[in-house]
């Protein structure tokens, strides 16, 4: 694709719109140039612009767009298939700075944010007022923004949902500088096309989000989460099926190897209150109350115990819960830090097929010389799957990981699964999105790029690949 360089001109106006939050050559950070997976590759772009208002946004876009410069849109950089990387050079558009809790209307139960706020910070201030937002994506150092834009997942969705669940208005700028306003503080509407929900999980190739009104609610009084060891990875899963039909409705269902315990036992230097089992499932529960919450855990204890539990272990303080999902948080970093490189697939597939899916994978893992560290959200049907590269061959370890990929994905195709469930396409997966949908589909999002950005400035690259204008 043929983009115009910003020169000096460009650089210019960039300044004089935004002063000091312009960078480019020397000052731009090499944290600018990726994102948490480095093995996609490093992208230097002309401009870093830090952006702090929508009315700037929309200036520094409708300029691009006249003057067709690539515009990246950045969060806080923690994706992990390439999504915010700019391929293209041109402008990198940071809405971290744009990072205000603009209101809490308690009579509607949202939040107003800017897209650069948080998760973490959104957290803390929601604890703080007993409120809870029920998304929990396992980076906390996301922002809410980047969050919509992928359409983040995370622990809690077997019983809460994604983030889509909860987005209910957004202000987003159009490529060429329109600012919309889509959604509203209402609890339906069949009014027209959905827009908003086209914008979540675009990945910042249709618009880019600036406000987010999001849906919160009061926090649950009780909770209670129970560790329980199983004598295989295989044997752990096939009892998910039973546990989310057993009408207990865990708010999460989470599966991990011994091994991954192992190696954050080293990165965060605690021991996991357990670690005698091959593999283990992570459960917790939420309710109105304690006793509901006894009762709840003391049946699904005993259908454990039925399925082949080894044992259930109660974390039902503050404490004993946070000895276990600190840990649990860490799985990523933790793999990180033990390998050179790693690629990772974020597959998500029937809850149904998860044993089958696991199988396959246990036995793969089994079969290759290659480190393969798995875990996941076996109550929603995500896997994260890591391949790891400790040393060697390092073109050699590149041909069997992708062999390895080619072969995680054509099973996830079989059982009906897709591509991601929560990380998003970015340039990384977009060789195989095209696999998993129909021609006909993929023309219309193709159709539906071209819509919003005809010139293909915003993110070019991403999700669907390149396109003809």
């Amino acid at each position: 694709m043929n983009f115009k360089t910003p020169d000096h001109n460009d650089l210019k106006y960039f300044k004089q719109l935004c002063g000091d939050r312009v960078f480019a050559g020397e000052l731009i950070k090499e944290d600018y140039t990726h994102d948490e997976m480095k093995i996609y590759g490093t992208y230097m772009p002309d401009v870093v612009i830090e952006a702090e208002t929508t009315e700037e946004v929309a200036e520094v876009l409708k300029y691009c767009n006249d003057y067709n410069i690539a515009v990246t849109p950045r969060g806080a950089g923690t994706g992990l298939c390439g999504g915010c990387t700019a391929l293209y050079g041109g402008v990198l558009l940071s809405l971290i700075r744009m990072n205000r809790v603009l209101e809490i209307d308690r009579k509607n139960m949202t939040a107003t944010v800017q897209a650069g706020l948080l998760l973490m910070d959104f957290i803390d201030l929601l604890t703080a007022e007993k409120l809870f937002y029920p998304p929990d994506p396992g980076e906390k150092s996301a922002t809410l923004g980047g969050n919509v834009m992928t359409n983040a997942g995370g622990m809690r969705a077997v019983r809460y949902g994604v983030t889509r669940d909860y987005v209910k208005a957004m202000t987003a700028v159009l490529p060429g500088g329109e600012i919309i306003h889509t959604g509203g503080k209402l609890s339906k509407n069949s009014s027209g096309y959905c827009i908003r929900n086209i914008l979540i999980g675009s990945e910042g190739t249709l618009a880019v989000v600036t406000e987010v009104i999001l849906k919160i609610l009061p926090r649950p009084e009780y909770g209670m989460t129970v560790l329980v060891p199983f004598g295989s990875i295989k044997k752990a899963v096939s009892v998910v099926a039973d546990i989310l039909s057993a009408g207990l409705n865990p708010t999460a269902v989470e599966f991990m190897q011994l091994e991954v315990l192992g190696l954050v036992r080293e990165y965060l230097g605690k021991s996991f209150p357990d670690s005698n089992a091959p593999s283990y499932l992570l459960i917790s529960i939420d309710a109105e109350d304690e006793e509901t919450g006894w009762k709840r855990i003391s049946k699904l204890s005993a259908l454990l115990m039925d399925l082949g539990a080894e044992d259930v272990f109660y974390a039902d303080t503050d404490e004993r819960k946070e000895s276990l999902w600190t840990p649990r948080g860490a799985f990523l970093e933790a793999i990180k830090s033990s390998s050179l490189e790693m690629d990772e697939c974020d597959v998500v597939v029937p809850v149904g097929k998860v044993e089958e899916f696991v199988e396959f994978l246990s036995d793969l893992a089994e079969l290759t010389p290659l480190r393969i560290n798995y875990f996941g959200h076996a109550g929603d049907g995500n896997l994260h799957i890591y391949i790891c590269y400790d040393g060697g061959d390092r073109a050699q370890w590149q041909n069997q990981c992708d062999e390895i990929m080619k072969k995680l994905y054509e099973k996830a195709l079989e059982v009906g699964g897709q591509v991601s469930g929560e990380h998003g396409i970015g340039h990384a997966k977009v060789p195989y999105l095209k696999d998993f949908i129909e021609i006909p589909e993929f023309e219309l999002m193709k159709k539906i790029k071209l819509s919003f950005d005809p010139k293909g400035i915003l993110n070019p690259g991403k999700v669907i690949g390149n396109i003809e204008k």
